[in-house]
């Protein structure tokens, strides 16, 4: 059986960098973008096209800005996707590699934020979980300070971005995925866990705020109902674009009321 055409729209550097700025995405603006490279169509170069046409958008004086999380560097008897043997628990702790800003993968957040750690010029933040890379002249501003027990708050870069007024782009993804939505809960109460990773010195320990990304897209439909939300086709994707700011704010209010401390647990 022949192999069927690709579905289009037909996607480059020049049709995306046209959509965005149709969108509202503005030359010189700082831009947290969620992706998913195959909600654009096909892309003429794929994830370097896609990076490509997000510069292109921003100029050069922009900054674009991803999550390079690598969840991975946690403790094995948490895994379940796919479990490991018990057996196997204290080895891998002996064993996992540190994080490394400069080699380590991320992982679970789509190929076009792989391509942007990967760029000349990228910046990476320090948090050994839950790490941004950035591109622009801000980019240092919004990846150094990277507390490594603060995955997603005040001293992350999410925090950064909410003081310089950047953006969001939800780019073919739900919100789900919106880590601003994360940094409203490290300013409500909220419980705090052991997180188990590979450090410097070997296995280490820390305290963290829990987190928890469900009812994120319940949360992300009254937020899109209630304030302001570009919506638009970016090639074949649904996009969104918001105010970091905004999403924090509306959060803290939204989590308050419709999710209970045991519910964070």
């Amino acid at each position: 059986m022949p192999t069927p055409p690709p579905t289009g729209p037909l996607v480059t550097r020049d049709t995306l960098s046209t959509d965005l700025r149709a969108l509202g995405v503005e030359p010189g603006e700082i831009l947290l973008v969620h992706s998913s490279l195959s909600s654009l169509g096909w892309v003429c170069g794929g994830a370097v096209t896609a990076v490509q046409g997000l510069l292109h958008a921003l100029g050069p004086d922009g900054t674009l800005v991803v999550p390079t999380q690598s969840g991975d560097l946690s403790d094995p008897s948490h895994w379940g996707n796919p479990p490991v043997p018990r057996a196997w628990w204290d080895t891998i702790r002996a064993t996992m590699p540190a994080y490394d800003p400069l080699v380590t993968p991320s992982r679970g957040v789509g190929v076009i934020p792989e391509t942007v750690r990967t760029w000349p010029g990228a910046l990476r933040s320090a948090h050994p979980q839950t790490s941004f890379a950035a591109l622009g002249p801000r980019a240092a501003e919004v990846t150094e300070g990277h507390a490594r027990d603060c995955r997603l708050g005040e001293r992350s870069p999410l925090a950064r971005l909410e003081a310089l007024g950047a953006r969001v782009l939800l780019l073919g993804v739900g919100y789900d995925t919106c880590t601003s939505f994360h940094l409203a809960e490290y300013r409500i109460p909220a419980p705090r866990v052991g997180a188990g990773r590979p450090g410097p010195a070997g296995w280490e320990v820390v305290s963290e705020v829990s987190i928890d990304s469900d009812r994120f897209d319940e949360l992300g439909h009254d937020f899109e109902r209630d304030r302001p939300v570009v919506r638009a086709k970016v090639g074949a994707a649904d996009a969104r674009l918001f105010p970091v700011a905004d999403a924090v704010a509306y959060a803290e209010r939204w989590l308050t009321v419709h999710r209970s401390r045991a519910e964070e647990v």
